[in-house]
């Protein structure tokens, strides 16, 4: 028996985010167990914000700093305090980690 996958992909960028939402959606249908975080900071915050994905939107996690330094708000969507010390926590916790 496979063991259970958990992943976050990290997507700093509007063209990482597109790379991390396929990366999820290929990862979940090869394996609906598996736990995903799509971890967005940087540019990528407002490319989330500006063009929602229903499929993957659960899956995110934004970034609490980026959000504070554009004056953005990220309603219905979960918010972290900083991307990096999520990502961190994570991997502590036994997560992998992949680059969009």
């Amino acid at each position: 028996m496979a063991s259970h996958l958990r992943l976050v992909i990290h997507a700093p960028t509007p063209a990482a985010l597109e790379r991390a939402r396929n990366n999820a959606r290929n990862l979940l249908k090869a394996r609906p167990d598996a736990e995903v975080r799509i971890v967005v900071n940087a540019g990528a915050v407002a490319a989330a914000l500006d063009s929602p994905d229903a499929e993957t939107d659960r899956h995110l996690r934004v970034c609490g700093n980026t959000l504070a330094k554009t004056g953005r708000t990220a309603d219905g969507l979960t918010v972290v305090a900083a991307g990096v010390l999520d990502i961190a926590e994570a991997q502590a916790d036994g997560w992998g980690y992949m680059r969009a």
